[in-house]
């Protein structure tokens, strides 16, 4: 009997287990008196502002995942004739999968970057970000513990990764340059999450998730100003033909992150037309708001880091978002009061 509970117990994980292959250079740092300012002074915050989420959160608080956790105004399908023939009933429903649907790729998210956050503790070349790099792992694992609890807990309804962001976080967890982890990570991905937090914080209704984007944030911001004072001047004296390398990763990472939540789950769980679905999304004001703002927290950091250079900048402007180029992020985290 024993033997048959295990047996079922191995199946359930190898069903929600996948395996890529990783391979990248670990350093060892000697010298442990060598000390970055900025990234000790990063450190010395995180230790700080370490929280303990099972205590932290009010878990007890009562929330209906058919309510209006986002406004009705911020659905890009509202106008589209199939939506619009919905009942009262099936329109609430489909609001409990969007948002459901988002907060999953947060989830999936978060775990990709608790991997790769644990992949820059032995690939990072100095002591102080090798000090940083572990409290961001802690960081990360927190933060997949309350979106995993949220989802599943409060929502109860948990969504699979889109192909986009799995296919963004796999080229970021197994590229072996220590660099491309901080690009992919710290500056796209990372950056895009905190544009798209500080959004939802401000249109959010719902008090526990309300409270959990705050505290998530103030992680966050830090993880992005991790990525910006590690690449300082990494990149000022790199070979041309390396640095159209990093070039091409950032145009092909943002455009796959542009078209990230386009509505393909929704249309296929409805029995929608994909392409329709797709269209009317990247065609409402709403879908496009959205898509352009998640980027003023990477445009501006690119930009700090010489990345922002003449190809870069002509697919920004094909995409839309060059104008983020002089966003003040931390002006918006004073205004979010996360400064």
């Amino acid at each position: 009997m024993s033997e048959a509970v295990g047996l079922d117990q191995l199946r359930e994980i190898d069903r929600g287990l996948e395996t890529i292959l990783t391979s990248f250079d670990t350093s060892y740092v000697w010298n442990y008196g060598s000390v970055n300012e900025g990234l000790r002074h990063l450190y010395e915050k995180a230790k700080r502002e370490q929280w303990n989420s099972t205590t932290t959160l009010a878990w007890d608080t009562a929330v209906d995942p058919e309510s209006e956790i986002f406004p009705q105004l911020a659905n890009p399908l509202v106008g589209y004739p199939p939506y619009e023939r919905l009942t009262p009933k099936e329109k609430v429903r489909l609001r409990h999968g969007q948002v459901s649907l988002q907060l999953s790729q947060f989830l999936h998210g978060e775990q990709g970057a608790l991997i790769v956050a644990s992949q820059l503790v032995g690939g990072v070349p100095w002591i102080d970000a090798k000090y940083y790099a572990g409290t961001q792992t802690m960081d990360e694992a927190r933060h997949v513990e309350v979106f995993s609890r949220y989802v599943h807990e409060k929502l109860e309804w948990e969504w699979p990764i889109t192909e986009s962001l799995k296919e963004l976080l796999d080229a970021t967890i197994q590229d072996g340059r220590w660099d491309f982890k901080y690009l992919g990570m710290q500056i796209l991905i990372e950056g895009l999450a905190m544009a798209a937090f500080g959004t939802l914080y401000q249109v959010v209704q719902e008090p526990l998730l309300k409270d959990l984007l705050r505290y998530v944030m103030r992680d966050e911001s830090r993880h992005v100003a991790f990525g910006v004072l590690s690449l300082a001047d990494y990149y000022q004296d790199m070979a041309p033909s390396e640095l159209r390398d990093r070039e091409d990763f950032i145009i092909y990472a943002c455009e796959l992150m542009r078209d990230r939540l386009v509505g393909d789950q929704i249309a296929r769980a409805m029995g929608w037309d994909r392409e329709e679905i797709r269209q009317v999304v990247l065609g409402s004001p709403v879908g496009q708001g959205f898509r352009q703002m998640i980027f003023s927290r990477v445009v501006p950091n690119l930009k700090r880091l010489g990345l922002l250079r003449p190809r870069v900048r002509e697919a920004f402007d094909r995409l839309g978002i060059l104008r983020f180029e002089d966003f003040d992020a931390e002006a918006q985290d004073r205004q979010l009061g996360l400064a």
